[in-house]
């Protein structure tokens, strides 16, 4: 029988994580979110594997940008004129090493999101355990029609370029969480930490919202253990059949 390997809320089946013991950079008590050591170093990966990861994310996410400019502005013009207000939200998510950073996206929401929200999860028993647990809604009341069009075609996603560029995140790395989240990895939070969140990664090509939170946990742990830019290279070709399809996406 398959041993399981669980932490807090987050289970990883053993297979996914076994190998060597890996030093503890973070420690989260499980069910508290409480930190049970300092921020440490983890893992000893040669500094010549970050620097050729680094330029390769610095060089790639440039030439995009540059390529998808009309479209940038194109989207930014249309969200502007529509719905008003600012066409970038910054989220704060927690990076490599747990900083915190702003992670931008185009606005895909009312300019009155939080209120609807507060009275969608105050009215509805379904939807409230459903954000709860995920943090995310399928049939999401705050996205607007154009905003609906941006986060399936995964357009949305697009200003983190600018992330990359400023060196808060990767092209492709773990799935990036906010603060709350992070007593859902329990001990295995360490993996996340050790790099810096991506634009896309193992979880987005492979079901996204439809898997399970554990799976998710289960994948920023596998690629984390399995860092390479050949790895990198796979999971970026995938990403673009997985944007053409909308598989996952809402």
């Amino acid at each position: 029988m398959q041993d399981q390997a669980i932490t807090g809320a987050a289970t990883v089946a053993a297979e996914e994580v076994s190998g060597p013991p890996l030093p503890r950079i973070y420690l989260v008590e499980a069910g508290t979110g409480d930190t049970a050591g300092p921020v440490e170093p983890c893992f000893d990966r040669p500094i010549l594997a970050d620097l050729a990861k680094r330029a390769f994310d610095l060089v790639l996410s440039f030439l995009l940008l540059m390529f998808m400019a009309p479209v940038i502005l194109l989207i930014a013009v249309t969200l502007k004129l529509r719905y008003g207000g600012p066409v970038l939200y910054g989220h704060r998510r927690i990076g490599r090493g747990d900083t915190e950073f702003n992670c931008f996206k185009f606005r895909s929401m009312y300019p009155d999101a939080d209120r609807i929200l507060a009275d969608c999860l105050e009215s509805d028993a379904r939807l409230r355990d459903e954000w709860e647990t995920t943090q995310k809604l399928k049939c999401d009341p705050r996205v607007h029609r154009v905003g609906k069009i941006l986060r399936k075609s995964s357009l949305d996603e697009l200003p983190q370029l600018f992330n990359v560029l400023i060196g808060d995140m990767s092209l492709v790395g773990p799935r990036p969480i906010v603060r709350a989240e992070m007593r859902n990895y329990g001990q295995f939070i360490r993996y996340y930490l050790a790099a810096r969140p991506g634009i896309t990664g193992l979880w987005q090509v492979s079901g996204r919202n439809n898997t399970t939170y554990d799976e998710r946990v289960a994948l920023d742990v596998r690629y984390v253990r399995e860092m390479s830019l050949a790895l990198d290279l796979r999971i970026l070709l995938r990403t673009v059949r997985v944007v053409l399809t909308g598989h996952g996406a809402y």
